[in-house]
């Protein structure tokens, strides 16, 4: 089969490899759609992965092949997303069902072999099937819709007020979506400049700022900082209001040191921070996938806006090399495998 392998730092090939083992509890998923995630960008490029070779890519859906046990013949043929992160079932957090927490946990496209390849194995426990109405691509897109939607749950008041974004990614625009379909008031995302405020503003009740000086008085009752820089987190602490809250979201790109006065924020204004990681996901028990693929089939959550770039699997240099140079706006990019031929107006279709 054909697929993405990166050798070791900026030395990723696109070469045959042998078709992955499929151990019992496993299956093979012919890989339909594949998006591509801000964090492929250092691990392909600067930070790299855990061990080389690896196939990185951990946003997919596609179509079960091959299974593993007799006992699950049921899922060939199937139409699936998948959970990308493996639990290892027996540390405290996964005996608590909180698996996003695992301490030991296995990950398809960092940790062992992911999306960005015609087959990929993954267990059978970490397939959802999609509903006819879901796209490929909207599929793909379910990985950074449930992240954006368990941030927004770390707040355990209900959404309401006004919700601030700091961040223009796939996942702080979904982020922005979830909070206004959650109750918010008013939704409004930050950027750094011009370039991406048609991409947001296409998305219904969501406004669009590319600055603030320090002095305004924004007194967001929430901002989501996903980003993952000191800039961005200083950005929060300035627009969040006095009693406010504060979820940390974005993957940090270095050691975050804040100066005095700026640190001081947190705590004249008594803020409430709260970290976020990954989602939560039990099979067909509810979890924050279940509420995703409801909102995603109903039309209650459109990704069509989210996504804005389509690449063929042959062309994955181009969409990486548009992405590290931000050669232009983008927001989430996505790639086509095994002949799928999706498009922006075959996911609206969908939608409607």
């Amino acid at each position: 089969m054909k697929a993405y392998v990166l050798h070791n730092i900026g030395e990723l090939k696109y070469e045959s490899v042998e078709t992955p083992l499929c151990p019992e509890g496993w299956v093979l998923v012919r890989v339909m759609a594949a998006g591509i995630c801000s964090s492929d960008i250092p691990r392909i490029f600067t930070k790299g992965t855990y061990h080389f070779p690896t196939i990185p890519g951990h946003e997919f859906s596609g179509i079960v092949e091959k299974t593993g046990s007799v006992m699950d013949r049921g899922w060939l043929g199937k139409r699936v997303g998948v959970f990308p992160l493996i639990p290892c079932r027996q540390c405290r957090q996964c005996k608590m069902k909180q698996y996003e927490m695992c301490e030991h946990y296995d990950y398809l496209g960092s940790r062992r072999n992911g999306g960005f390849a015609e087959l990929v194995a993954v267990p059978t426990w970490n397939l959802v099937q999609l509903p006819d109405n879901i796209s490929f691509s909207a599929g793909a897109m379910l990985e950074p819709l449930c992240v954006s939607l368990h941030a927004v749950r770390r707040i355990k008041t209900a959404i309401h007020g006004k919700v601030m974004v700091v961040g223009t990614g796939a996942v702080g625009l979904a982020t922005a979506c979830w909070a206004r379909h959650l109750g918010a008031e008013e939704v409004v995302v930050l950027g750094r400049g011009e370039n991406k405020k048609s991409i947001v503003e296409k998305l219904e009740g969501v406004r669009y700022i590319a600055h603030f000086r320090a002095e305004e008085q924004w007194d967001a009752d929430v901002v989501f900082e996903a980003v993952g820089t000191v800039e961005a987190l200083t950005s929060a602490l300035y627009l969040a209001a006095p009693g406010g809250s504060i979820v940390l979201m974005g993957n940090p790109y270095g050691d975050m040191q804040l100066p005095q006065e700026i640190y001081w924020k947190i705590l004249r204004k008594q803020l409430l921070l709260y970290g976020t990681w990954n989602s939560s996901f039990h099979g067909y028990a509810p979890s924050d996938w279940t509420d995703a693929i409801y909102a995603v089939s109903t039309g209650s959550i459109l990704v069509n806006h989210i996504i804005t770039h389509f690449f063929h699997q042959e062309d994955m240099f181009t969409a990486l090399k548009m992405m590290e140079e931000h050669k232009e706006p983008y927001c989430k990019v996505m790639t086509l495998w095994n002949g799928c031929n999706e498009s922006l107006e075959a996911i609206r279709c969908k939608e409607v």
